[in-house]
């Protein structure tokens, strides 16, 4: 950013609202982002992460709509078992 005239207070004070907003702004933006990471370095995420990429490679590979529906089942089937293993 280069220098900056100003030609009233007024001017300068709405500059630097502007500028406290946007570093507000930013530091949610960072916050939401750590609450992502902490999230995805979850066991259970990780785990769910890891099949879902397994059978994403996979379900495309199986002919016919087997395909389609194990691509389409697989998140439910896996939310069950860990609801079950959460108990």
């Amino acid at each position: 950013m280069g220098t900056r005239k100003y030609s009233s207070y007024a001017q300068i004070d709405r500059e630097l609202e502007i500028l406290k907003i946007e570093k507000e702004i930013n530091l949610q933006k960072i916050h939401l982002e750590i609450q992502d990471v902490k999230e995805n370095l979850e066991p259970k995420n990780i785990m769910k992460n890891a099949v879902s990429g397994i059978v994403s490679s996979f379900s495309p590979s199986i002919p016919g709509p087997y395909g389609k529906i194990i691509g389409l089942a697989f998140p439910f089937i896996t939310k069950w078992i860990f609801k079950k293993r959460g108990r």
